[in-house]
Parts: structure tokens; sequence; C-alpha cells
């Protein structure tokens, strides 16, 4: 049960955003079955007991139940109540890499699905510090999975000059990176990765099956080659709730004492 005060912080809460407030309620209730707050089995609060929690109309609670039951989380009973039916499975499997060895790896019993291809693109959203940009690209829109479960959608530039040169089979098998080590001749001098956090749009939530608001992994990396060419743009988007990030910190040497 809520106290007085996290009552009040999280009606404020509500007024701050701008995102509709049944989707707001729908992400913090989602936040507690996922917390185990509300256990699996149990009973929630009335409507009239959240809608006093949080401060809206009990409309609006009942708009960002419906959302849960349509996800399955939970089931509400005529005279009984609403009941926690299941939490969502929370498998932090997919590892965004930050090395360039990492970079080149394939994650073990992940599918890759091209959904689009465009010739003679040129890219929109670029680091224009990097390197220079090629005359013309080959754009694939790609969603990564795993059992039939997408963690991944990435839309992925490769220089066209050079896009003959790649197996077409290799489009779903291989990482954006790995794509471009692989050409014959072809030398990558800089790489970058800038990673950045946000929210999950319509059309993310309907090609990664999350719902509308929730957090996503911004990945965006560059590939350079010899003669400063962008020959890679890759820019991913990661489900927030499979993915995680390791950094070594040390390299088994404790850090000095400060002066």
């Amino acid at each position: 049960m809520q106290n007085a005060g996290s009552k009040s912080r999280t009606a404020v809460a509500l007024r701050k955003s701008a995102v509709a407030r049944y989707l707001q309620l729908a992400a913090l209730f989602r936040r507690r079955i996922e917390t185990g707050e509300w256990v699996v089995d149990a009973r929630i609060p009335t409507v009239d007991e959240l809608a006093k929690e949080c401060g809206v109309a009990n409309m609006t609670i009942r708009q960002a139940l419906g959302i849960l039951e349509q996800e399955g989380l939970i089931e509400r009973f005529r005279a009984k109540g609403t009941f926690v039916r299941k939490r969502n499975r929370h498998d932090l499997w997919c590892e965004v890499q930050t090395d360039w060895s990492g970079l080149l790896m394939s994650r073990d019993n992940a599918q890759i699905k091209v959904i689009n291809v465009e010739n003679g693109v040129r890219p929109a959203d670029f680091p224009s510090d990097v390197g220079e940009l090629a005359p013309e690209y080959l754009h694939l829109r790609r969603v990564h999975s795993r059992d039939g479960e997408a963690f991944l959608l990435a839309d992925v530039y490769i220089d066209e000059r050079i896009s003959a040169r790649i197996d077409k089979d290799d489009l779903t098998r291989k990482t954006s990176m790995r794509l471009i080590a692989d050409v014959p001749g072809i030398k990558i001098v800089d790489a970058r990765q800038v990673l950045t956090i946000g929210l999950a749009d319509p059309e993310i939530s309907e090609l990664l099956g999350v719902p509308l608001g929730d957090p996503v992994a911004y990945v965006k990396r560059v590939a350079v080659a010899e003669d400063g060419t962008m020959v890679l743009i890759a820019n991913g988007i990661y489900r927030g709730d499979m993915v995680r990030i390791d950094i070594k910190l040390l390299t088994g040497e404790s850090p000095g004492q400060p002066d």
C-alpha cells in the first residue's frame, strides 16, 4: 500500500509529463508487477483506490488497466477485483558490446530478418565529425530476434560502392560491423559507438513488441575506411528490458589511493 507521501509524488509526476496519463499509469502499474510489488495471483488495489492514489479519474485507471489486461499481465473479474496473472520476462541476455571484437560477434540463437531494402540512399542521421559521406548507400532495415521475440531494430547504411561485394546471405547472418569488416580490400581505420536512452514511439512499439513509452536504447555505430569515408552507418534501437552493457574498468590492478 502506498503512503500519503508517495500518493502525492505519483500525482505530481503524472502532471509533469506530456505523455498521456493512462500510458504513464500503465507503465507504473507494469513496473509494480515486474518488481513484485504486485504479486502474481494477488489482487491489486481497486480502481477507486488507484484513482485516489494517482489523482486521476476512474476512467483513466480503467484505460491503464485495460492495456495490462491486453498484455496478459492482469485479469479482471466482476465483483471479485483485478488479479495479477504473470510477470514480464526479464532476460538481459542481449549485451551491447563495447569493443571492436565484440561488435563483430553474432549473438547465440539470434535471427536477423531484412524487412526493407533501398538503393541510392543518403542517410539523414549521421555524425558529421567522424568522416565523409559516401555518394550513396544501400539501406537495410533489419529486425533481430530470438525465439520469435524481437530485441533490436536496425537501420544499416553501407557504402553502395562496396555493397555488391557482400554475400546476400550474410545480410541475415552477420552483425553490421562484421558485414563491413569481411569485405575484401576494405580496411577500417576508425569505428565509433554512441548509446543514448529514449522511449518507444508507436512504430518502435509495434516492431519491437514493447509498450508505447517503454525505455529503449539507441545505439549509433560508424565505421570509417582508409580514405576517410564512412562506409557503414548503423542506427540500432534495442528493447530496454533485454539489453545490458558490461564495461571492464580494471585490468587486474587495484587503483591507487588519491594523493
